[in-house]
């Protein structure tokens, strides 16, 4: 596997890596933080995974693919649960996530 063939998923994964984060955070501040939870421990799970993919496209490894499938799994449960959410950071993060589960699927196909 040669590393070029993966950019539009490495950036697909660092873009969504990055919307998570700021969403983790912004859900912090929230005033109802308990109704956060669930999205903000699939924030911080999703960030994980997505930083994690990236690397190993990035580095070529032989497990990418197979990885991807994981990765675009958790991507969209982050997704579908930002999306429930009326916030911006968490529209915006749920947009990230499924378009980062796209990405990896067409790689992982």
């Amino acid at each position: 596997m040669h590393n070029s063939n993966f950019e539009s998923c490495i950036k697909a994964c660092l873009d969504c890596a990055v919307a998570c984060d700021h969403c983790f955070g912004a859900c912090l501040s929230e005033q109802q933080v308990q109704m956060m939870v669930r999205c903000i421990q699939l924030d911080r799970e999703c960030s994980e995974v997505c930083r994690l993919a990236a690397c190993l496209m990035a580095s070529g490894s032989e497990s990418a693919s197979a990885f991807g499938k994981v990765c675009a799994d958790i991507c969209r449960k982050c997704g579908e649960e930002c999306a429930k959410h009326e916030a911006e950071h968490c529209q915006q993060c749920a947009k990230a996530c499924m378009s980062c589960a796209e990405e990896c699927s067409r790689m992982a196909a």
